[in-house]
């Protein structure tokens, strides 16, 4: 029942000066003699009174409080494992027949006033009717289900849950770890008796590999009742068997290792599938076969470490590049080692070109293979000679050298330096660096700034030139290896140091991005059960970003069957969504036209099938026990629901009465004004009406 009270923030006792105050004037007013009769006078006296008394009243600063009751009835959820398992591994019957039973007992709590409502797997919508049900997420996370309930129905009257399930989980913990603050009534569908079956559990392999190498590819096989059975494990690449291996199933060990060498050839997606041959009596061939898809990509990349003479920021140097388990270095010093004449990506020259004779190998390499190069300078270095290189930076220098330290330059963004950079480069002891003036052309950025002591200055360090689709770097200091030893020594790690020469080795081999569209994928790997979904960048003729593109995208997977769809790119916006797709190997092409130019591109991406709810085909009714245990309730069987709604009406769940309060300020209350109003306004044309003076 919703109640009101007035209260004061002074003494109710002054009300009574409020009523006297309202007296005192209506007395004085109308006390005198008045063109009007009695009755009018009375009125007009008991209108002042009121209003007088009242705006005194208001002066004590009066609260409303109000209190409102509202009655919630409890509420059932009926939360569905509708994943595929369920449909695959249970009686079809008894499974119709739970569904018509949960939904006939829904429509009997909903008679005796509770209200119901339906939760299945992930996303999904649930339907209205529990006949109408599908088995369709391809995962099993009852902890998610019973979680999202949880939440849900958090401020609510939530009385219990009934959970229909087979009890088999394959994704997030076992939901009998986790307390809830309802009682759950599990009802068991499902095959609790062990099925003759053979399993593709899993493939182990790398999900990248190098062209022209051979890659380890492990299957795991799974059986149930198949002990001395030779049985034939078969490697497919596009459908077509590569490889074949011939296996005996072997008793008391019901998981068996399978290994293939596979040879990695091409570049780009591909799709393996592993698959053991069916067998008779097998349960079902659903869960024999499992598919990989590996990324092969070009091999390592080749980093050419040249010097003029032995050097520690040379080995600096090579174990910061070597960190990155995709470049390998080769080694070059005049007299000491031979330059090998191989396809190198990226060269690292320290120190030249020299003072002193030797080095002209490596730069007439660099030179003939127009290889992009990180220069570092130092004291052997010919700076006249380095300037006609052209590399972005020029040097006038008076032969003197100066002692700096390195500050990042915040308008960077080429590449991201670590988080942690700023506080470790002030770390790190002074570099050598030719003493001058620097000139630096308009094609070239800088990646770090000197500082001299607290001073820091305009004068570059670091820098990064791009000329057409290629880019060179040149690192104005010497003894950096003091950097690296520096920053290990304080922080047991050289993160800082590495990621930035690894970013510069990778800037330098990264052809520059020309593109005017660019569409792809927001994931690098998506599952059969996810909703994928594009981004796409726009550019104009100065490669500035702009929006508002319309864009078409197809998608074409490996049989040829193409979807496409259009959308525009915006600046806020986060692409396109265009649904889930069935595992495999997809290609995409994107189209649009910019300032009337026809602009492209491609690429491809791929699905993984998960077929996890193929894979187990015992029920698990021991973890539905338990959570029926857990929380007050017991186990029941699709022939036991009548049992269950006896027992869900003996529990009395009752209404919960929910008490909201509010406080409010009378003077806040505008209708009042709008009363008063019209009293003081009647009160005056009555007077005037009847000749008021």
């Amino acid at each position: 029942m919703d109640s009101f009270r007035l209260i004061t923030t002074y003494s109710p006792w002054l009300i009574l000066a409020c009523l006297a105050a309202g007296a005192l004037y209506a007395w004085l007013l109308y006390s005198k003699r008045t063109p009007w009769s009695a009755g009018i006078n009375y009125t007009l006296a008991a209108v002042r009174f009121v209003v007088v008394s009242f705006l005194c009243f208001l002066l004590l600063g009066p609260l409303v409080r109000y209190v409102k009751n509202s009655t919630q009835a409890p509420t059932i959820v009926f939360a569905v494992d509708n994943s595929e398992s369920v449909e695959l591994f249970s009686d079809s019957v008894q499974l119709r027949q739970a569904q018509q039973g949960l939904q006939g007992l829904r429509d009997k709590l909903q008679e005796q006033g509770i209200q119901t409502e339906v939760r299945v797997l992930g996303a999904s919508d649930a339907p209205q009717n529990l006949s109408d049900l599908q088995y369709e997420a391809q995962s099993t996370n009852l902890s998610e289900l019973l979680r999202n309930v949880q939440l849900d129905f958090e401020q609510q009257n939530l009385a219990g849950v009934v959970l229909l399930s087979d009890g088999i989980v394959n994704q997030g913990t076992s939901p009998t770890y986790s307390n809830y603050n309802y009682i759950i009534y599990p009802v068991a569908v499902g095959d609790t008796v062990p099925k003759k079956d053979i399993v593709m559990a899993s493939l182990r392999y790398n999900k990248v590999n190098y062209s022209g190498n051979r890659f380890p590819l492990e299957a795991e096989v799974q059986q149930q009742g198949f002990d001395g059975t030779t049985v034939t494990v078969q490697l497919k690449e596009n459908k077509k068997v590569i490889d074949r291996k011939t296996i005996t199933l072997r008793a008391g060990q019901p998981l068996q290792q399978v290994p293939f060498q596979v040879m990695a050839g091409g570049l780009g997606k591909r799709h393996y599938e592993v698959e053991v041959l069916p067998q008779q009596g097998e349960f079902t061939e659903l869960n024999n076969s499992r598919s990989a898809y590996i990324d092969v990509v070009k091999g390592k990349i080749k980093v050419l470490v040249a010097a003029a003479s032995p050097h520690p920021d040379i080995k600096a140097l090579r174990a910061a590049i070597e960190s990155n388990e995709n470049y390998e270095t080769e080694l070059f010093i005049p007299g000491l080692t031979t330059l090998k004449q191989q396809d190198y990506d990226v060269a690292v020259l320290h120190q030249l070109p020299g003072r002193t004779a030797g080095g002209d190998a490596a730069l007439n390499l660099v030179r003939q293979k127009n290889l992009p190069a990180l220069y570092i300078v130092g004291p052997q270095s010919d700076i006249g000679n380095f300037n006609r290189l052209n590399v972005g930076i020029r040097i006038n220098t008076p032969g003197q050298s100066d002692e700096v330290t390195s500050v990042i330059n915040p308008s960077f963004s080429t590449f991201k330096v670590a988080e942690e950079a700023t506080e470790r480069l002030q770390q790190y002891p002074p570099a050598t660096v030719p003493y001058g003036d620097y000139q630096l052309t308009p094609n070239t950025e800088t990646v770090l700034y000197q500082q001299v002591g607290r001073v820091r200055t305009n004068k570059p360090l670091l820098t990064v030139q791009t000329v057409g689709d290629r880019r060179n770097a040149a690192l104005l200091a010497s003894g950096t290896w003091q950097w690296r030893l520096t920053e290990t020594a304080t922080h047991e790690n050289a993160a800082v140091y590495d990621k930035l020469i690894t970013n510069l080795v990778q800037l330098l081999t990264a052809p520059r991005n020309k593109k005017r569209l660019n569409v792809y994928p927001q994931l690098n790997e998506y599952t059969s059960s996810d909703e994928i979904r594009f981004a796409a960048e726009a550019y104009n003729e100065a490669l500035e970003p702009i929006y508002g593109q319309n864009i078409t995208l197809k998608i074409q997977d490996t049989e040829g069957a193409e979807k496409s769809f259009e959308f525009a790119n915006g600046e806020n916006q986060s692409g396109v969504n265009i649904g889930t797709l069935p595992g495999g190997r997809y290609t995409y092409n994107a189209s649009a036209r910019i300032n009337g130019s026809l602009q492209q591109d491609k690429g491809e991406f791929v699905v993984e099938e998960q077929q996890l709810e193929a894979l187990h085909a015992v029920a698990d009714h021991n973890l539905l026990y338990q959570l029926g245990a857990n929380t007050g309730s017991r186990l029941y069987y699709p022939a036991q629901l009548q049992q269950l709604e006896q027992d869900i009406l003996k529990a009395e769940h009752k209404d919960l009465i929910y008490s909201s309060e509010s406080l409010n300020d009378l003077v806040d209350l505008k209708w009042l004004f709008f009363v008063i109003l019209a009293l003081v306004c009647g009160e005056w044309f009555v007077r005037k009406y009847n000749g008021s003076y």
